[in-house]
């Protein structure tokens, strides 16, 4: 049933058109279309080709609320906080209000994903760090992206794992499954359109930091 969807999207479309979704509608997403999409995040890379993934699929408005619970708890310290240093700068305030519709209206998401990882989340050294989330960052993208071409709204946010013995209680999981990331899906109530982003010559070095002849 999954493999029947087919994305026509182009890629690079996909890409340049993908941006965070906040505010989304209640309307329900199919299994089958929310399937199609980790199916797709499946085939991206991890670290020893371990596949040590999980994704738990999250739609019980209960267990929703639950993570609401911790987005919003985190969200108004960092909220309170981010709109103080931004009073002045109203582009970033409206990505504020955004993070805040979503943080009030949690429950109401359609579906929730968490994606999850077996083993502890190592502290050290740094690369081991690195390592771990290099195994699962990459199938998030995946399925950024495959919302993008579906035309689903979606966005990558830790908020509800600022307490990962929290979210373990509230997802049901074992002491050797890690939380690692939460992306809220569902049908966007805006729009998607071209993103703004730094021209690539400003943030391209070569062979060492500063050297910069793309750089206009």
């Amino acid at each position: 049933m999954c493999s029947a969807m087919e994305l026509t999207m182009s890629l690079e479309e996909a890409m340049r058109t993908q941006r965070a979704i906040r505010r989304l509608k209640p309307d329900p997403v199919d299994d089958a279309v929310v399937l199609h999409l980790l199916e797709l995040a499946l085939k991206a890379p991890t670290g020893s080709n371990q596949q040590n993934w999980e994704f738990v699929v999250v739609r019980d408005r209960a267990v929703k609320e639950r993570l609401g619970a911790l987005n919003y708890r985190a969200w108004r310290i960092y909220g309170g906080i981010g709109r103080r240093q931004n009073r002045d700068n109203p582009a970033m305030l409206r990505i504020m209000d955004a993070v805040e519709w979503q943080a009030t209206h949690f429950g109401e998401i359609p579906v929730v994903v968490v994606a999850c990882l077996h083993g502890w989340r190592p502290s050290w050294p740094p690369m081991a760090a690195s390592a771990y989330y290099g195994s699962i960052y990459p199938s998030v993208q995946n399925l950024l992206l495959a919302a993008r071409a579906a035309g689903l709204g979606a966005a990558l946010i830790t908020l509800p794992l600022w307490s990962t013995f929290l979210a373990r209680r509230a997802l049901g999981l074992p002491w050797n499954v890690s939380p690692c990331a939460v992306i809220p899906l569902g049908w966007p109530r805006g729009r998607y359109g071209s993103t703004t982003r730094r021209p690539v010559g400003e943030v391209v070095h070569v062979d060492r930091y500063g050297n910069q002849p793309f750089r206009r």
